[in-house]
This record gives C-alpha cells, sequence and structure tokens, in this order.
C-alpha cells in the first residue's frame, strides 16, 4: 500500500480517536458535525479493507501511517 491512504482529515479524526476521543468531542474539536465524523471513519476503514474502528487504527499503526 501507498503512503497517505487517508484524507488528511480522516487521519485527523483517527489521531483524535486513538486519544479516547468520543464521536461527539471529534466533531466538537473538528467544529464538524457527528455524522461527518462518522463518514471519515466509515470511508477510511472502506479504504484500509477493515471492518471496525479499531482494526483501522491496527492497520494504520502497521502501515506506520499513525503512532501512538
Amino acid at each position: 500500500m501507498k503512503k497517505n491512504i487517508l484524507t488528511a482529515r480522516e487521519y485527523e479524526v483517527f489521531k483524535l480517536l486513538i486519544k479516547n476521543k468520543s464521536t461527539k468531542e471529534i466533531a466538537n474539536i473538528l467544529n464538524i458535525s457527528e455524522k461527518t465524523v462518522r463518514n471519515h471513519i466509515s470511508n477510511a476503514m472502506q479504504k484500509l479493507g477493515v471492518k471496525g474502528r479499531a482494526q483501522a487504527v491496527v492497520e494504520l499503526l502497521k502501515l506506520g501511517e499513525i503512532s501512538l
């Protein structure tokens, strides 16, 4: 897989997810709706070929796309 699989916004969402932020908190921080946050997560999961948020985080860590 190539680098930068996700959009900048999708990365922002996942960086907040790994900081244990809720969908609502992420929406408030990024000044977007909760539905938009869920859409970003869903799009990222599709791109990564995974079925859940946790799996997406693990995959991004494995790929070196995000760090803890």
